[in-house]
Formats: structure tokens, sequence, C-alpha cells
């Protein structure tokens, strides 16, 4: 299946995807080039040591402030249930193994839930917002060898995924994009599991309908990203694990590490190399920090400055054109906020000709200073449309922040 832009206004949607994107991560399989572009990308937000400028060399310094109250600034891992390897920029997670009705196999993980008590026992990203993210979830049993039985959601992972970018100067709209993988239905990544106290737990699923003879073979990487999620590096059935690519991002000036993994429609799915989780579409969007709310905002430019070299570049408009990451920003996570939520609304910003004319356009890193741009003016939504929800959702659990 390859989807298509059919209509001339639908630049303005597509504008609003490019969630997280890098483009060489639309390559289907991994690659040393694209693990070095990966590396580079965090290299561009992470902080530099400290011991620039000082009198002492690095080694004398004492703990980050973080290692002492996660408030500080420094570097805090989240998701504690994964070990982070910051050159490469992946997660390596625990694997789990459950079922369909039919039997059929399910390789998930899991990120978040809205259990507080297990997410600090198993490491997990609480979420509180995921209670009211139900109306997209799908419905689980625990069995007594503590797997998962899933009502239904199944997930189709052989389709190419490939995303054709618009011709220079202006790479939007692409001129065809397709999902890697493609949820029937019944999927979503969010699982109310029935029998255990119907707490709500985020659950993408990595592979599907696969014996774990098959995906062992991808212990040592070099995965079949036709059987496995686009952003699998390694699966490794025999170990219990499954390493995964991570994305750089913002949240209140803060750099962080982030996973995608699914989205709400196939447009944002091709461009975070993600599911396509049809169920998400149930979840409410547009109303963040609103009374039972699901969903936390994300925002991202279309066309902010451009340039590799450019410390300044932001966008999507960026991403394409470089190859790199368009720096997108969220709205409150673990540490920095209390209302997280994996589940990302996103939100699309245009900077207008009297911003740009003006000297204005610049990278900005945090939710407040770009709703102050908007209230004066200077960025719409895309088009020159109102500023707010897209209605497009990207499931993308918070992993570390760097500082």
């Amino acid at each position: 299946m390859r989807i298509r832009n059919r209509y001339s206004a639908i630049w303005l949607v597509v504008l609003s995807l490019a969630v997280a994107v890098s483009v060489t991560q639309f390559a289907p399989t991994a690659s040393r080039a694209q693990m070095e572009n990966q590396s580079e990308t965090r290299e561009e937000v992470a902080p530099p040591p400290p011991a620039i400028g000082a009198d002492v060399p690095l080694v004398y310094f004492g703990p980050t402030p973080s290692q002492v109250d996660p408030r500080l600034v420094g570097p805090v891992h989240l998701l504690k249930a994964g070990q982070v390897n910051l050159q490469n920029a992946t997660i390596t997670l625990p694997l789990y193994r459950g079922k369909l009705k039919d039997g059929r196999l399910v390789w998930y993980i899991l990120t978040d839930t809205d259990d507080e008590a297990n997410a600090a026992a198993l490491g997990l990203n609480f979420s509180s917002k995921l209670t009211y993210a139900s109306p997209g979830a799908r419905t689980a049993m625990l069995e007594k060898d503590d797997s998962l039985v899933f009502d239904a959601g199944a997930v189709d992972f052989s389709p190419k995924r490939s995303i054709v970018a618009g011709n220079a100067p202006n790479f939007f709209p692409p001129k065809s994009f397709q999902p890697g993988s493609v949820g029937d239905k019944d999927y979503s990544p969010i699982v109310k599991i029935l029998n255990a106290g119907g707490h709500i737990y985020n659950a993408p699923t990595v592979a599907f309908n696969v014996s774990e003879e098959v995906l062992n073979k991808f212990c040592e990487g070099k995965v079949d990203h036709d059987i496995v999620h686009d952003k699998v590096s390694r699966i490794c059935p025999k170990t219990g694990d499954v390493t995964l690519a991570l994305t750089v991002g913002f949240s209140f000036s803060h750099p962080i590490l982030y996973l995608s993994t699914d989205a709400n429609d196939a447009l944002p799915a091709a461009f975070e190399g993600a599911t396509y989780a049809p169920k998400l579409k149930n979840v409410t969007t547009g109303r963040d920090d609103s009374f039972a709310s699901g969903v936390e905002r994300i925002f991202g430019f279309v066309n902010g400055p451009t340039g590799k070299d450019n410390p300044q570049r932001q966008g999507f408009n960026s991403a394409l054109s470089d190859g790199r990451g368009p720096l997108n920003v969220f709205g409150g996570i673990p540490t920095v906020a209390t209302d997280y939520s994996p589940l990302w609304d996103l939100n699309a910003g245009e900077w207008t000709k009297a911003a740009i004319d003006k000297g204005y356009r610049s990278r900005l890193i945090e939710e407040f200073q770009i709703l102050g741009f908007v209230k004066q003016g200077f960025v719409t939504g895309p088009g020159g449309g109102k500023f707010g929800s897209t209605g497009f959702i990207i499931d993308c659990p918070i992993v570390e922040r760097l500082n």
C-alpha cells in the first residue's frame, strides 16, 4: 500500500506531522551511518562539560545536581526499565511475550502506566493522564505466568516505510509516504488490564505473529524490519530484551531523549517510523490539561531556521533538508511537570513573514516561550491558520532528560 498526497491543501496537514523525524531514519533498516547521524543529532543539544572555562579539570567536579535532587539541573534517567546508550541514542528495554485470544504471539515493551506504585517498581514512567486515555485502549487479561492475553489488535510490519520529500527548497509536501507498520482497527499501544485493577499501560507492539526462533536471529542486530518495528535495531527473546532508536527534543528548555512508537494516523506514523494505531483516534485532542485529558502537547515548526551547521536550526523543513531531527518541543515531562502523558497532541507552528523579516525566527525550546510568540502574532498555525491542535497523536515515551 502506498499513500500519496492527493489534495492541493494536504501539505498544511502534512506539515503538522513531522514530529521527531530524522531523514536518516527513513531507510527501512538500521545502518552504521544511521547510528552516527543519531549520535550527531544528540550532540547538537547535549550540554557541554562544566569544565569549559574553569580552572580545574572535569575530574574535579562533584556529582551533577540532579543526582542529589532530580528537580535540579543535570541528566536524569527517567525510563529506568531500560539501559540508554547515549553515543548511539538507543535504549535497551525488557521484551515481553504475550498473545491474542486466537493464539498469535505479541512481542511488546512497557514504558508508562497510571499505576504509580508499579511504575516505581518496574522503572516505568508514571502518567496519571493515561487513566483518561481509556477510550483509545484495548483490553487484556493477566495470566498466571504474568503474560498478557490481548482481546484484539494485530499489527502488520511488512509494509516498506518510505517518505519522498518534495523538491527543494520546499521539501514539503512529501511526494509520497508510507508507514512501515500498520495496525488493524482494534490495535492500540494503550492497554487496560482488566483483572489487575483496571490499570492502563503503554505497551507498544514491536513484533507480531513471529516465533522466538526467528527473532533470536537478530540478537546481534541486523534486524528485518519486515517483521519488527522500524525503531528496533536489535531484538533477542533469548536474552529477553530489545534495543530501539531514540530521538532528541526539548521540554521547558531541557534537552531530552524520547522513543516514538505509534501514531493515530498513517501520515505521522510514516514520518515517525512508528506504527499506525487506528484506535488511538478515540483519544480526545485539543483539550490539554482540562479535566479528563489523556494527552499533553508537543510543538513543532513548519519553517524554522535551516542549515546543518546553523546553531539555530529547527523544524520540519530543516529536518528534511539536512537529514537531522526537527528538535520539537514537549510540554510537561516527569521531573519537570506533573501533567505528563506519553500521548502527545501535535501543535504545529509557522513563523510569519513579519517575524522572519524582523529577524525573530530562531530556535525555541520551551512551551511558554512558543506560546508567547503565538500571542504576539509571530507564530501561527500552518498557512496562517489558528494555532492549536492538529488532531494527531504520537505515542512518545520520555526516556532521558539530558540536563
